[in-house]
């Protein structure tokens, strides 16, 4: 039953890491989109379609 265990609490874990990673890019993502799309806003007036 113990290596029941250690299995579970390493994939536990490795679940944890691999969300905050996961939160962590998303949200830097995020600002990315964000910002490049205050810059397309704020050169509006020069593209032509």
């Amino acid at each position: 039953m113990e290596k029941i265990y250690k299995a579970m609490k390493s994939v536990g874990s490795f679940n944890v890491v691999l969300g905050i990673l996961m939160i962590v890019s998303g949200i830097a993502f995020g600002i990315l989109v964000i910002a490049k799309g205050a810059k397309l806003l704020k050169h509006k007036s020069d593209i032509m379609f």
